[in-house]
């Protein structure tokens, strides 16, 4: 079931899909700000509670979220109750999640990458991509008013990726740090994994480095754009 955690359903410019919560500020979380900075409408919704995290509670992890969406700026986060560790490609969460996009009606959804190799990573992307088709088809038995999603692009998680948009976030370092930071059960404990550390800043600033390094900026996110991207060569 869908549940607001933050500011008010609305329809949104950008949403970002997140397996449990945390994994939008990981993979996403400098573009998500910057977007929110230029006025656009930003949006996280968590698929799961993240209740099978070794550290912290779904209660202790709510509120995290939202001091977190605080701190991005973000217009709205919500949650969708779906089971944690088992993230699927399935007839039911395709429905819920088809029903999520026609309320908050975005206009871009940033989804985790399908190579990633957490389970519930690449399953969100299944899923996404099968709730996608879903929400955009009239005679679909989903809730609300058709809505077809215009662009969707990958984040990236624990694998590489061939990334083919890159965004400066050099000047939103800060605010990201502090959004991550947020998620205090899970990032000011012991080392759990390679993502639920202590030491979760210092690594994806090495990632930021290298992506920024091809701009010859400081700190770059990366995205994957499954569809090619119409460019006015005058921009260039």
């Amino acid at each position: 079931m869908l549940t607001t955690i933050y500011g008010h359903p609305r329809p949104l410019d950008w949403l970002c899909l997140a397996p449990h919560p945390d994994d939008a500020e990981i993979g996403a979380g400098g573009t998500l700000i910057k977007l929110a900075r230029a006025g656009k409408a930003v949006g996280v919704l968590e698929l799961s509670r993240g209740e099978m995290g070794t550290q912290g509670t779904p209660e202790e992890r709510v509120a995290e979220c939202a001091e977190a969406a605080r701190i991005m700026g973000l217009s709205w986060r919500g949650q969708l109750g779906l089971p944690d560790g088992n993230l699927a490609d399935t007839p039911e969460g395709a429905q819920a999640l088809a029903g999520a996009l026609r309320t908050v009606q975005p206009r871009v959804l940033v989804v985790p990458h399908h190579l990633d190799r957490h389970p519930d990573h690449f399953g969100t992307y299944q899923l996404a991509k099968r709730a996608i088709h879903l929400a955009a088809l009239k005679k679909a038995e989903v809730a609300g008013e058709p809505w077809r999603v215009q662009r969707v692009l990958l984040y990236q998680g624990n694998a590489d990726i061939r990334a083919n948009v890159l965004v400066d976030i050099g000047d939103v370092m800060n605010p990201w740090e502090a959004a991550i930071h947020a998620h205090r059960s899970q990032f000011a404990g012991g080392y759990v994994s390679e993502t639920v550390t202590p030491e979760i800043i210092e690594r994806r600033k090495g990632r930021l480095t290298y992506w920024g390094t091809l701009l010859r900026v400081k700190y770059a996110e990366p995205f994957e754009a499954e569809d090619p991207l119409l460019l006015d060569p005058a921009s260039l």
